[in-house]
């Protein structure tokens, strides 16, 4: 409306992994330490020329946009298609010429009507001959022909405005532009060189051996015009030198423009000069596999004993990262001294994980620790796709999963091969570099990595699990206990159900640790929550003299079986966590030796947990609420260096309002969730969209619904592109003759005479349709959109997955 149709809302737009890799995408892999952790090397033993290790130290890491892989990255340049001349612009040049040709014979010649009148007008009388235009002579004056000398200034005028008028008309500067302005240099400076010495061969033959033609009309004018204004032939010849040098310099200027004369000598005498600089002057930049920060620092000896073991692969990059990560805690701690005496003491097996493994027995994805990357696909270059992320590798980091990502697509389409295992192998990766803990919560049938790439492996409901789950996360405080039991069991109910659950909880959970010292087993809580008449009685004795609990307890007491109360909803599902297959389980007594969630907070903690094989998918997906719950409760606490992650394989049913809440506040807490999830339709409808806003990072693989599709159409919102739009009218002509050509021309043609009228507009468009992503998407691929802890956004591009 306002925008007078420029911005009118539209419809929608239809190898191994390197451990390190080379920027040759090499297959070769660091070695292993070969020798046992803490033996330095022999002190004679000479650093190698080049390792593996030391090349994937030295590769380039240039910073980037937020999902780029940045391990050998060059950014790419504006590759244009070259730009071919048209036949118009050919056309416009040789047309001017030919006419510009004609015009001047006739002036020559003198057959121009009134050719000679402006010439009359602003001459005198007497320097012609009477009723003609020829020059008389004046033998009592200095200047004998003034006449002739006008002629040749006229000449010479006219001359430069017919240059003008064809150098205005024609395509010339923009032949010249397109034939050497794009060469590179030197040969752009030499072509425009020759095309200067051909010009001044036109304009100054006589200063060329073996010219014969005649010289433009340019310097006779210049002379003729200084004889009439001195009124003398004797003409100093300073002036005259100073005259035919400044019409040289005119005559080359252009050239030396287009040619690029200028820039071209400051480079080449910058590049002299920097060649004449002492080689002492120069700042040498130390390869990273030398260590140059601990050599700044002062560590020399620590330096070189770092370099020895690069250059010999006895540090792999798991290695490399580690030290890398103490050296920066030590800067910023103060303990420099420290640092140098682990290293001299220990090598390359310095601040090693507490599990004592230096790499994971196997790698499916590749890696880049220094940059705390993993490669998962490439970016596919389009139309509207940015520069920078034109066939860039697409990858994932703690920078970009600290805000949260989202992930869905059907069943078959590679989330848990392209995305969900690749992400967990580099969290755990990193965990050995002391960079973050993980928690990946997956299927029984279906783990995420072996069993000795984690330190804790929970098998829930397995007799041979050699840990269990702490229901309550070894809190103290039964108010957080409850609040984390109430998420888990009935945090997918209405809001205020689940604050009265948490209520409810809370009157049971402090009266039993205040008698017993420990919270209930999940059975004894289930009893309390049916409301036992025994195991009420007997926690009431025993809570003689405690008045304040004992006041808890009778509420609690007062409201079971009422209506609304929560304690029969909190008790059935209680019982999916108490059936026989469990019972060994949360605390059920048994050899398993406990663990709880909060260590993840302290400690870079590897941590698997198997969810109860089928025919316990509700009972599965309160343990993933439940892990969910503790995870959001332990990582408030404090402040840590270290990233804590969650991967949820299958986050179905686990979304509820509190969880999406708390999503919202990991990006400031250093902790981040991946969720998977094979629809939208999982989530209840009311969370689509806080969902969605809780998350920075949202990736729709191929096949999900129009339905799922809306969704993610709707969070990437729209953005403004300019269209062209060509509309061919039919020409009608008034005149007689000219309906005769449009007539003759549509009898040979067969088409009617037609003008093109062209329209460019803003248009608003959506990033990706509904449609678009439900049918466009190929299989294995998926349209990805990252937002890293720092704020900065990559748009939703396409990604293929696993290249």
């Amino acid at each position: 409306m306002d925008s007078d149709g420029t911005q009118d809302a539209r419809g929608t737009h239809a190898n191994p992994v390197p451990r390190p890799a080379g920027p040759q995408e090499r297959s070769a892999v660091p070695p292993r330490p070969r020798q046992p952790p803490g033996v330095p090397p022999a002190p004679e033993q000479a650093p190698a020329p080049s390792s593996t290790t030391a090349d994937w130290l030295n590769a380039a890491r240039p910073a980037t946009r937020p999902g780029i892989w940045r391990y050998g990255y060059r950014p790419p340049t504006d590759r244009k298609e070259p730009e071919r001349l048209a036949l118009v612009t050919i056309a416009g040049a040789l047309i001017p010429l030919l006419v510009a040709l004609v015009v001047w014979s006739f002036w020559v010649r003198g057959a121009l009507p009134y050719q000679h009148s402006v010439l009359r007008l602003f001459t005198p009388n007497d320097w012609w001959q009477p009723a003609s235009l020829w020059p008389r002579r004046f033998d009592d004056q200095a200047v004998k022909e003034p006449g002739l000398h006008a002629l040749v200034v006229y000449d010479g005028a006219f001359f430069l405005l017919l240059t003008l008028a064809l150098s205005r008309l024609g395509s010339w500067p923009a032949i010249l532009r397109h034939v050497i302005g794009r060469k590179p240099q030197p040969l752009r400076a030499l072509l425009s060189a020759l095309l200067a010495l051909a010009a001044l061969s036109l304009v100054f033959p006589d200063s060329f051996p073996g010219v014969g033609w005649d010289p433009l009309p340019i310097v006779a004018p210049l002379d003729s015009l200084a004889v009439l204004i001195f009124n003398s032939y004797d003409l100093s010849a300073l002036f005259v030198y100073t005259l035919h040098g400044a019409v040289m310099v005119l005559v080359v200027w252009p050239f030396a423009r287009v040619g690029g004369w200028w820039p071209y000598a400051k480079e080449r005498l910058g590049a002299r000069r920097a060649a004449a600089t002492p080689a002492t002057t120069k700042a040498v930049r130390r390869p990273r596999a030398h260590w140059p920060e601990l050599r700044d620092a002062g560590q020399q000896e620590a330096a070189e004993l770092l370099t020895a073991e690069v250059a010999a692969d006895r540090m792999n990059d798991v290695d490399c990262a580690r030290v890398t990560r103490a050296w920066a805690a030590a800067r910023r701690d103060g303990g420099q001294a420290d640092f140098r005496d682990t290293v001299l003491r220990q090598a390359g097996a310095a601040w090693t994980h507490p599990s004592g493994a230096r790499d994971l027995p196997g790698r499916t994805a590749r890696h880049d620790l220094l940059a705390g990357q993993v490669r998962i696909g490439r970016w596919v270059a389009a139309e509207r796709v940015p520069l920078p992320f034109h066939d860039a590798g697409a990858a994932l980091g703690p920078d970009v999963l600290g805000t949260s990502l989202l992930a869905v697509g059907p069943s078959g389409s590679g989330k848990s091969r392209t995305l969900i295992e690749p992400v967990t192998e580099a969290l755990t990766l990193q965990a050995l570099t002391g960079r973050c803990a993980v928690v990946a919560v997956s299927a029984a049938g279906s783990p995420l990595g072996s069993d000795s790439a984690f330190d804790v492996i929970v098998r829930i409901g397995d007799p041979a699990s050699i840990h269990d789950l702490d229901p309550y996360a070894e809190s103290e405080d039964p108010d957080e206990a409850a609040a984390i039991l109430a998420e888990a069991l009935v945090g997918d109910l209405d809001a205020d159900g689940g604050r009265s659950a948490v209520t409810a909880l809370a009157q049971l959970l402090g009266p039993y640790r205040a008698v017993h010292n420990r919270f209930p087993t999940l059975p004894e809580l289930r009893e309390l929550l049916e409301g036992e008449p025994d195991a009420l009685t007997a926690l009431r004795e025993a809570l003689a003299g405690d008045e304040v609990m004992r006041r808890e307890l009778d509420a609690r007491i007062r409201q079971a079986g009422a209506p609304g109360d929560p304690a029969r909803a909190l008790a059935d599902r209680l019982a999916l966590l108490t059936r026989p297959v469990f019972a060994e389980f949360f605390g059920g007594g048994s050899a398993h030796r406990a663990f709880s969630l909060r260590a993840v907070a302290h400690h870079p903690l590897r941590v698997r947990i198997d969810l109860p094989e089928r025919g316990h998918e509700e009972a599965a997906r309160l343990i993933t609420r439940l892990v969910l719950a503790q995870f959001h409760a332990v990582v408030r606490e404090g402040r840590r260096d270290h990233f804590v992650g969650l991967v949820l394989d299958d986050a179905t049913g686990t979304v509820t309002p509190e969880s999406v809440r708390c999503i919202q506040r990991l990006r400031s807490q250093n902790a981040g969730v991946l969720l998977a999830l094979r629809s939208v339709g999982d989530v209840p409808e009311a969370l689509h969209g806080p969902l969605y806003g809780a998350v920075g990072c949202r990736m729709a693989f191929s096949g999900v619904t129009t339905w799922d599709g809306s969704r993610f159409a709707q969070a990437w919102g729209t953005e403004w592109v300019e269209t062209t739009e060509v509309a061919k009218h039919t020409v009608f002509a008034d005149q007689p003759m000219t309906r005769a050509m449009h007539a003759l021309r549509k009898l040979v043609t067969g088409k009617a005479v037609t003008t093109d009228a062209v329209t460019v507009r803003q248009v608003e468009r959506e990033r990706w349709s509904a449609s678009e992503l439900a049918h466009s998407v190929p299989p294995g691929h998926a349209v990805l959109s990252l937002t890293d802890v720092k704020g900065e956004h990559a748009p939703p591009l396409l990604v293929e997955l696993g290249s």
